[in-house]
């Protein structure tokens, strides 16, 4: 497998803002705000996946693109576009991830690979406190119109060592802007969300996923 297949594959499962309306007093509570206020979201993102140097080496970076929509409790889909199609699709019970050129399907259970991640940190919890069993929360100082929060899972043994969240007030609400999240192994993973919709009307259909005929399906 190429790096950038492979590193596309890891920025996915590692995974699932500038001021322009009322100010929040700091990142934490904008990011409450968003956990309770936001229901449903959908955007287009771009995620650089930079790999930590190898002895003698320069880190390498790949970048992909495609769309993200989610809707509380637990379901989510990233479909990415380029640099290869694959999707990403969280139903509230299994996790399924589609290589489209590989004609490959992976299938895990939800609960087990998600209870730390990115993706569940805004996607799973109805608000602030319930995410406080598996992370520690900080306000960083507002930068680049963005107010942020980093998350630390409490957890020391897991693939996750830190997530940088950032946000934006928007007219209708707190939309989602940056996610930065740094691995255990020093991977750096950022995705930049555009065109940010909050609380659309998604159809159950956008959360379901049929592995394609002739597919190989992966169940751990």
């Amino acid at each position: 497998m190429t790096f950038s297949r492979r590193h596309a594959l890891s920025g996915l499962c590692s995974i699932a803002f500038g001021l322009s309306g009322p100010a929040h007093a700091d990142g934490l509570d904008a990011l409450n705000q968003f956990i309770k206020q936001t229901r449903s979201g959908r955007a287009q993102f771009t995620q650089v996946v930079t790999s930590p140097p190898k002895s003698g080496q320069v880190a390498r970076s790949k970048t992909s693109s495609g769309s993200f929509e989610f809707q509380r409790p637990g379901k989510f889909r990233f479909d990415y576009r380029k640099p290869f199609v694959q999707t990403l699709v969280a139903d509230g019970q299994t996790l399924w991830l589609h290589d489209v050129d590989l004609n490959q399907v992976s299938a895990r259970n939800q609960a087990q690979v998600l209870g730390s991640t990115p993706v569940a940190l805004l996607t799973a919890a109805s608000d602030l406190e319930a995410l406080k069993t598996d992370f520690q929360f900080k306000a960083e100082a507002d930068r680049e119109g963005l107010q942020w929060v980093r998350a630390t899972p409490k957890k020391s043994d897991g693939q996750i060592q830190s997530v940088l969240v950032g946000l934006r007030a928007a007219d209708k609400g707190v939309e989602l802007a940056v996610l930065d999240v740094q691995d255990a192994l020093g991977q750096r993973s950022v995705l930049n969300f555009s065109a940010f919709e909050l609380n659309p009307a998604l159809p159950a259909s956008a959360f379901v996923f049929k592995a394609p005929a002739g597919a190989d399906v992966i169940r751990p």
